[in-house]
């Protein structure tokens, strides 16, 4: 009687856990996004998504996000037609998108829970603008925000104390700061 032995291809080596449809989908959403944000330009977006598509597990699917801010820790916050307010107590999630909208937006850090040592704030003007109001002691950074029409003025009123956070601002049509009701930044655009 013959043995009864089958051939079995030798298995592949142990590469991660294979990524599924769904998981590229939502990568291929998250640059898109991160595209539309101006965060990587449209060669790197055909490069990526062209990756993303071929990911064969998901740590090459995380390679291609790594670089981006994590969405879950975004905090998106729009005027519209009314001034919108986001005041008191709130947790600071280390980005923070802010659109003036028609009426504008304040933020106002002045209650807030904040042990991180650094919060982008990406802010987007608009018709009002975006006034941000930080508590004494934190650090302000405008360097990379486009000034736009308007135009961007910085006038501190503090240092930076060890320890507390910097708000380091990105985006366009400069927002207005202050610093516990001091103007610190002006010229949001109107």
């Amino acid at each position: 009687m013959a043995s009864m032995t089958a051939d079995f291809p030798e298995p592949a080596p142990w590469i991660g856990p294979l990524a599924s449809d769904a998981e590229r989908e939502a990568v291929v959403e998250r640059l898109q996004e991160a595209a539309a944000e101006g965060r990587i330009d449209f060669a790197e977006l055909d490069l990526r998504l062209g990756q993303a598509l071929s990911a064969r597990t998901r740590t090459e699917l995380a390679r291609l996000t790594a670089d981006l801010p994590d969405p879950g820790h975004l905090l998106v916050v729009k005027g519209g037609f009314r001034h919108v307010k986001r005041a008191g107590r709130w947790q600071v999630p280390p980005y923070v998108r802010a659109h003036g909208g028609a009426a504008g937006l304040t933020l106002d850090f002045t209650h807030t829970a904040c042990r991180l040592p650094e919060v982008v704030v990406e802010v987007h003007g608009e018709a009002a603008g975006v006034t941000v109001v930080v508590p004494e002691g934190w650090g302000v950074e405008t360097d990379e925000v486009d000034p736009g029409p308007c135009g961007l003025s910085v006038r501190t009123t503090h240092e930076r104390l060890p320890g507390r956070p910097l708000i380091r601002f990105t985006g366009t049509a400069g927002p207005r700061v202050w610093s516990s009701g001091i103007p610190i930044a002006g010229n949001a655009a109107r």
